[in-house]
């Protein structure tokens, strides 16, 4: 039976912003979504993904990945941009190496149809109406000899390319990795500050910046045995315990996205069951009784969750009762080690 990898991520308080993107006249905006009635704010999947690839990126040095982000011309550089390995006919080809972000996140090349006017399209419209020019003189008898099967066998080549080019082609890979958007467990109340650019002034000097102090939490799902490196989930567990900034969304102003709990689940259900369970009260304290309810009516299993942060510290004497078999652990390193072990004792992975 398939192992699937669930977590559910919070991050520490602190003050979100964002000084790029969409503006409102000189307001700077966080992007928002209407959550359990009330506006909160969000940061995209993408955002998150991003941060996790230049992870890699950084703990294993440029090459790491094939889709690298080069801070001089803030741009991505490509190392395989038709990505062979995953989408040649050559088993040689096909038993390459590949990169962790293109097994872990997916890809998708997409060729766009041909349209007329284009030189090789034409040039085989040309070439395949001389061919059935040339079949049709020839008779029935005629079709069947070497020279009439030649001829029809052309021609359907021709009509082959014809279709593929007129139609456009895709060679895609589902990421094996599946994020949420992370939401604010606070509403946002509006808050904005004002600033000045420094310089000669003129009417868009003073501009304003939305703020929102909060923590946000976000999950993610992963199915190892749909990498073609099921050792790569390893790879994953580290990025969340050591995610740091995740540009896109907050730019310039730091917001610190390393968990400060977290909550795994390594199971045989397909469903995580636990998104989205963090809980904030006015305090910043946390708690997650969604997922004690979990635990306490069965759906969730307390030995497959490893716990993690100071979401432990918070733990009643009852909470320990019902997640009586989990691993907890104060801190969030010390849960990813543990969760890893258990990951390689059971996908039997070896080395590092």
């Amino acid at each position: 039976m398939s192992k699937h990898l669930f977590g559910l991520i919070v991050t520490p308080y602190g003050t979100a912003a964002n000084n790029r993107g969409e503006n409102e006249g000189n307001i700077t905006t966080l992007q928002k979504i209407l959550w359990k009635n009330e506006v909160h704010t969000t940061v995209s999947a993408e955002a998150i993904r991003w941060a996790f690839r230049y992870f890699w990126q950084e703990r294993s040095g440029y090459d790491a990945v094939n889709r690298r982000w080069n801070k001089l011309t803030e741009d991505h550089d490509w190392q395989d941009q038709t990505w062979k390995p995953w989408t040649s006919n050559d088993d040689e080809v096909r038993n390459l190496p590949t990169f962790i972000d293109d097994d872990v996140m997916g890809f998708m090349l997409a060729e766009a149809a041909s349209t007329d006017g284009n030189d090789l399209l034409e040039t085989l419209k040309e070439d395949k109406k001389k061919i059935d020019a040339e079949l049709k003189k020839l008779s029935n008898e005629e079709k069947k000899d070497e020279h009439g099967k030649s001829l029809k066998e052309q021609s359907k080549i021709i009509a082959d390319k014809l279709k593929i080019m007129s139609q456009g082609t895709t060679d895609k890979r589902r990421g094996a990795l599946e994020v949420t958007r992370a939401i604010s467990l606070l509403p946002f109340a509006g808050d904005i500050t004002f600033n000045a650019k420094s310089g000669t002034k003129s009417n868009t000097s003073l501009y304003g910046t939305e703020v929102h102090a909060t923590r946000y939490q976000y999950g993610i799902a992963i199915t190892p045995e749909s990498l073609r490196e099921q050792k790569r989930v390893l790879d994953v567990v580290d990025a969340v315990v050591n995610l740091a900034e995740v540009a896109g969304n907050h730019s310039r102003f730091l917001y610190d996205f390393a968990p400060e709990s977290v909550v795994f689940r390594w199971t045989d259900d397909f469903a995580p069951r636990f998104l989205y369970g963090f809980d904030m009260d006015s305090e910043t304290n946390l708690s997650f009784p969604s997922v004690l309810e979990k635990v306490k009516s069965g759906d969730i299993t307390p030995k497959e969750l490893f716990v993690g942060g100071n979401i432990v510290q918070t733990l009643s004497d009852s909470d320990k009762e019902i997640l009586n078999g989990a691993f907890l652990h104060e801190g969030v390193k010390a849960t990813a080690e543990e969760l890893k072990q258990r990951i390689k004792n059971d996908l039997r992975i070896t080395g590092e």
